[in-house]
């Protein structure tokens, strides 16, 4: 079916290849959008994975479907409205001291079923397919008239429920079973989210209550401020579903893709993630018309839940599925050897190859991060001991005022330096470079003095936020009566102002990347290019508000005046920082392509009615002109502030594998009527042994036949390359389980021959295709259930029996090097009916000995020539990741994927005895880089490397 055919018919068609079904779904839906037709009659079209293209039929939301009197209703609407006005029976019919914890019970219920329960639905689906791949296997949509069916009523009931509620352009026996099965995803969705709502209110209003002793004036604010958030977070779901549509507000995604332009604007201007962020307004305001800690409380249980559910299923989705690497670009022409040629001053450590281009720092090594404290490295180990320092200094000494005075201080000065020293700093190498300048003058790289910098700002932050907290400590006490007054709404308010600092910065950083948390611009050049991403594509100065509502938060707490002063220096010391440090050099590198107004701003600006707009219009005039003013004033004082700055500066210069195992035995009652001898499990590939293929023969006699090794004299173990692709051929009985399947293990991790004990993690593949929900159960499969003549056996018997083949490659396999083996399981369970041969994985070791150097007399040759097909095998021989020459990059998806980095330094480390970090691949880009690396560090480690050698003393540097 040609492109064409697929404009023309309305039922589902199906493209040649899933490429060209995107592009003909993009140019329907961009014709279907640019027409005439009225908003209600333009169609929209969509695509499976598989590439049908089909039209997606118009639907409505949820509240529309159950409650409007114009939208037909069907069975299941009924059953919702039916559960719905049970949970408010039950509230007026429990007595009242059941009503708050029975309902606290039932919405926590209903939340777990939509974070929980419709979260791990939508994971299984995004990874594995797995609820289509139910629906097909259980044949939920084959039409009964063609035998096919087992479930002839449930596909009349179903039929009948999505006719009802899609009367017009649907048919059910022709749209694609992605669709399908969504649709009735849709109607668990309903049922538990319409619950999750109608029991929290339920719960808000056992919970409600007027606080003893409340003026009228109180109450009306607590209303007047709870139904304003009401009223906003209405907003928010409506507009938000005005830009995804019942589409995306059902997570159709998962399901079936739509390919078309949208404008993300409205509420996804104002704030991340609209409708799990700002969209949870709501919940506080009920809370706050309650009056009541415990809807409080459930609220932030119920909202950090939402998070859970965004970070583990729906973020990891939209990476996946909107967010993919491009096509690897090759090259028209090979790279020659002068490409390579490296200086030596130039930022590289013993003339290897850079880590990055020579305008840009080494994206190795990061500083920030638990993950990335090294303690070889002297910024972690200072900034963890002085961290200590401070920290123990806190708990022993006492709080008195004296004491809690010098905490004070401390912190402050801290704060002073960090925003205002720091700030100087900047300044100066932004203007004159003088922070590169002092290391050039030494005949020190850029990299160098970008290390230097990088733990000198890191060390005055972390300082800097450890001193405060440690003031912070000492002036707090601990409330002797949390119900008296408002201590503990002061303690959730102020806790909350600290976890959105803490999001804030996790977002900035994000967004940034270290290059630009450290100000690399300040010290790079780069390309002069400014886009808004993350958080800043809301916000233009995210820490000018949000970035300190931590330390507002902890004045709260403690209601100090000492850490209000604190709060107060950090929030104006930071404004200063941005105005006269950053602004100016952003103005500097990117003039007019700086945007004036952030994403929120400008849907803040829409929002308002035109008299405002032109009074805001006038205030901004007014804000820019006092602005000009004060820059004026401080350029003109610069001179004798800098003198004295210069005074102040020279004075002070004097001054963190094993897989878990689980023990289970699972035993098949019918495997009396199975014969071990009928199973069998053989080793095919490319193995770099020279025996020929082995098989394993299974019996019930103490496994004697399971292991042929012990009875063969002269048997050689197969071995395979590291990473190299593994075949396996497998026999079994007419009369086997269709469920059966074989997994790849270790040797030594089963100590029984009958069962096995630990899991497969992943490693193991289906006999037969379509009997497992997970799709990445038959990845591998080759021949399935091939039926074989009796007549061509040669063992002596003569039963016709079943044979398969498979191919265990990628994640499949075991990255490490040992013996391993595979097993046959029955039935789904872990009953062994067969066990291969034991087999070798091994990494070949390298030894420059053992190698010819070139004409120039090196062997950087032979270590690419060695470390490109290991490499491959890293990459699982994927054409848009592995390299097939040694000067070809490295595809995108490396980066994005650091399990291929991890793969390599393994390999590396086992070849050459050079342990690297996975950055390192991921920055070098190429087997020849790599190749590089690897010589130098065999020559700076020689005579210490842990490979062997025979050379007792160090090798020439000229070999390498």
């Amino acid at each position: 079916m040609d492109d064409g055919g697929l404009r023309v018919r309305n039922t589902p068609q199906c493209s040649p290849t899933a490429e060209k079904a995107k592009q003909a779904v993009q140019e329907l839906n961009t014709e279907e959008f640019g027409s005439q037709r009225d908003t209600k009659h333009k169609r929209t079209f969509g695509r499976t994975p598989d590439g049908i293209v089909f039209t997606v039929p118009q639907t409505h939301d949820m509240v529309s479907q159950l409650l409007s009197p114009s939208q037909p209703k069907n069975i299941s609407d009924i059953i919702v409205l039916l559960i719905l006005g049970l949970h408010g029976l039950t509230l007026y019919l429990l007595p009242t001291f059941l009503r708050t914890p029975v309902f606290a019970m039932v919405f926590l219920f209903w939340r777990g079923c939509y974070n929980a329960g419709i979260g791990y639905l939508l994971y299984i689906q995004s990874n594995d397919r797995r609820l289509v791949a139910w629906a097909k296997k259980r044949k939920l949509f084959i039409n009964p008239a063609t035998g096919g069916n087992p479930h002839p009523t449930l596909y009349y009931i179903l039929k009948r429920e999505l006719e009802i509620k899609i009367p017009h352009d649907y048919v059910f026996e022709e749209a694609p079973i992605e669709y399908n099965t969504w649709l009735v995803f849709r109607r668990i969705v309903d049922l538990i989210l319409m619950c999750d709502f109608v029991s929290y209110c339920l719960f808000a209003m056992a919970c409600g209550r007027t606080p003893l002793g409340e003026s009228m004036l109180m109450t009306v604010f607590r209303w007047i401020a709870g139904w304003t958030l009401v009223g906003f977070n209405l907003w928010v779901k409506l507009d938000a579903h005005r830009v995804v549509k019942d589409y995306a507000w059902y997570w159709g995604d998962f399901f079936y893709l739509v390919d078309q332009e949208l404008t993300f604007d409205g509420v996804f201007e104002m704030a991340p993630h609209p409708m799990y962020s700002v969209g949870y307004a709501g919940y506080y305001g009920i809370s706050l018309m309650a009056a009541s800690y415990h809807v409080l409380f459930i609220s932030i249980i119920a909202h950090a839940a939402q998070f859970a559910f965004l970070v583990w299923v729906e973020n990891p989705h939209i990476d996946k599925t909107y967010n993919t690497p491009p096509s690897r670009i090759r090259p028209s022409e090979p790279i020659t050897d002068t490409d390579y040629a490296y200086a030596i001053d130039d930022g590289r450590v013993n003339g290897a190859p850079p880590l990055a281009t020579t305008n840009q720092p080494s994206p190795v090594h990061n500083l920030l991060g638990i993950q990335n404290v090294d303690l070889y490295r002297t910024t972690d180990t200072s900034v963890i001991l002085l961290q200590l320092y401070v920290f123990v200094l806190t708990l022993l000494t006492p709080s008195t005022p004296v004491f809690q005075g010098l905490f004070v201080a401390n912190a402050a000065i801290w704060r002073i330096w960090y925003s205002l020293g720091i700030g100087y700093v900047l300044n100066r190498q932004s203007m004159k470079k003088k922070w590169t300048r002092h290391f050039l003058k030494y005949g020190e790289s850029t990299e160098e003095a970008w290390r230097q910098w990088k733990g000198a700002y890191h060390l005055s932050m972390t300082m800097c936020y450890a001193t405060f907290i440690a003031a912070t400590w000492k002036l707090y006490v601990i409330p002797s009566d949390w119900s008296y007054g408002m201590a503990l709404l002061k303690h959730v308010v102020g806790l909350g102002m600290v976890s959105l600092q803490v999001w804030t910065a996790v977002s900035v950083y994000d967004s940034l990347g270290e290059f630009g948390w450290f100000f690399g611009d300040f010290f790079f050049d780069h390309a002069r290019k400014l886009t808004y991403g993350g958080i800043y594509r809301f916000l233009n100065n995210p820490e000018r508000v949000m970035g300190f509502a931590g330390v507002w938060g902890a004045a709260l707490i403690t209601g100090s005046s000492a850490i209000f002063f604190l709060a107060l220096l950090s929030h104006i010391s930071s404004l200063v920082f941005i105005q006269f440090v950053e602004r100016p050099h952003m103005q500097k590198l990117y003039g007019q392509s700086l945007r004036r107004e952030s994403g929120l701003v400008r849907s803040l600006k829409r929002s308002l009615p035109p008299p405002l707009r032109q009074w805001q219009g006038s205030v901004d005039r007014m804000l820019s002109e006092t602005v000009d003013f004060v820059e004026d004033f401080v350029d003109a004082a610069r001179p004798r502030l800098a003198a004295g700055v210069s005074t102040f500066v020279r004075d002070s210069t004097a001054l963190f594998k094993h897989p878990t195992r689980i023990t289970i035995t699972r035993l098949e009652p019918d495997l009396a009527g199975y014969d071990l001898k009928d199973y069998s499990v053989e080793i095919s590939g490319a193995h770099s042994s020279s025996s020929s293929i082995h098989q394993s023969r299974s019996n019930n006699t103490d496994g004697i036949a399971r292991s042929q090794a012990d009875s063969t004299a002269d048997f050689k173990p197969l071995k395979f390359e590291y990473g190299a692709p593994i075949g396996v051929r497998w026999t079994a009985p007419l009369n086997h389980s269709k469920k059966d399947w074989v997994g790849l293990y270790r040797v030594a991790d089963n100590a029984s021959r009958e069962a096995t004990r630990v899991g497969s993690q992943g490693r193991w593949v289906a006999t037969v295709r379509d009997q497992y929900d997970s799709s990445t159960a038959d990845q591998g499969i080759l021949i399935s259930d091939s039926r074989v003549s009796g007549r061509l056996r040669k063992d002596g018997e003569s039963k016709d029996y079943f044979t398969g083949k498979m191919e265990f490659s990628g994640d499949k396999l075991w990255w490490t090097t040992g013996v391993f083996e595979f097993r046959y399981h029955h039935n789904g369970k872990h009953n062994v009916m067969a066990i291969s041969l034991p087999f070798n994985i091994g990494i070949s070791r390298f030894d420059e000995d053992d190698v010819e150097a070139d004409s120039n007399g090196l062997i950087r040759g032979a270590v690419q020539d060695a470390l490109l097909p290991v490499i491959r095998n890293c990459f699982d021989r994927d054409p848009e990741i592995a390299p097939n020459t040694a000067s070809e990059t490295f595809g995108s998806l490396v980066e994005r994927k650091g399990k291929y980095a991890k793969r390599v330094v393994y390999a590396v480390h086992q070849m050459f005895g050079v342990e690297f970090a996975p950055e390192v691949v991921q920055a070098d880009g190429n087997v020849k880089n790599l190749a590089w690396r690897i010589c130098n560090a065999k020559m700076v480690l020689a005579p210490y490397s842990m490979s062997p050698s025979h050379r007792t003393s160090t090798p020439n540097n000229d070999k390498f």
